[in-house]
């Protein structure tokens, strides 16, 4: 059983001034068990936005086999929305969700990537961040938008990237994960550097820009009897 991290019902003002906190709890240093499992996260939304469904697909990672990655676990979980849409504090909005999904899985995954920002964020604590704080395992954001930062121009190959920084501060990379397709932002959630969340996005790419993991799990998310509204 998780260890609560703290409560969910905050006013905004309250929730801002946690990320603060929470932010500088993060490990963005490499603490990772030997991975034999990656799990995906796809959040979303229903009935308006009254309800918040979390989609998390655990794949077996296997290097020596062909395929790499093999889904072995999918669980998709839904709750009441505790938190309307307010810019910045998302991860108050769809973490509550990934949390009741994760409860949910028989497998227990080494690496977790996140459909969100990781430290590439206003207050260093996107999804990915945060819910890599309340379970304390690895975790990556990969986000198919720019929330902050800038960058110089992406090469057009696969595999081209550049640092996405704020100031001195480098926050993340703008990855072009598929050749001439618009490029997507990967960064540290927590226990992970940015050279190793590069690296695992990498070796996790099918033929598509994101990750099999994300994937996966926006896949599972939008299926005919789990659709967004």
């Amino acid at each position: 059983m998780l260890t609560p991290l703290h409560d969910w019902n905050l006013a905004p003002r309250e929730a801002r001034a946690l990320q603060s906190q929470l932010a500088e709890r993060l490990e963005i240093s490499d603490r990772l068990a030997p991975v034999s499992h990656i799990a995906g996260v796809d959040i979303g939304f229903e009935d308006g936005g009254e309800t918040t469904r979390a989609a998390v697909v655990v794949l077996k990672w296997s290097p020596a086999t062909a395929p790499y990655l093999s889904v072995v676990e999918q669980v998709v979980y839904r709750e009441p929305t505790r938190m309307p849409y307010i810019p910045g504090l998302l991860s108050f909005r769809e973490v509550p969700a990934a949390l009741g999904a994760f409860a949910m899985l028989s497998v227990q995954p080494e690496l977790v990537m996140v459909d969100g920002q990781g430290i590439a964020h206003p207050r260093r604590l996107g999804v990915a961040a945060h819910l890599g704080l309340w379970l304390d395992l690895p975790t990556i954001g990969i986000a198919k938008s720019r929330l902050c930062g800038k960058h110089a121009e992406v090469g057009e190959q696969r595999g081209d990237w550049v640092p996405l920084y704020t100031g001195a501060e480098t926050i993340g990379a703008a990855v072009r994960s598929r050749a001439k397709v618009k490029p997507v932002y990967v960064s540290p959630g927590h226990r992970v550097t940015l050279d190793t969340s590069l690296a695992w996005v990498m070796r996790c790419l099918g033929r598509t820009k994101l990750p099999e993991p994300t994937r996966l799990a926006d896949r599972l998310a939008s299926r005919r009897d789990e659709r967004k509204s």
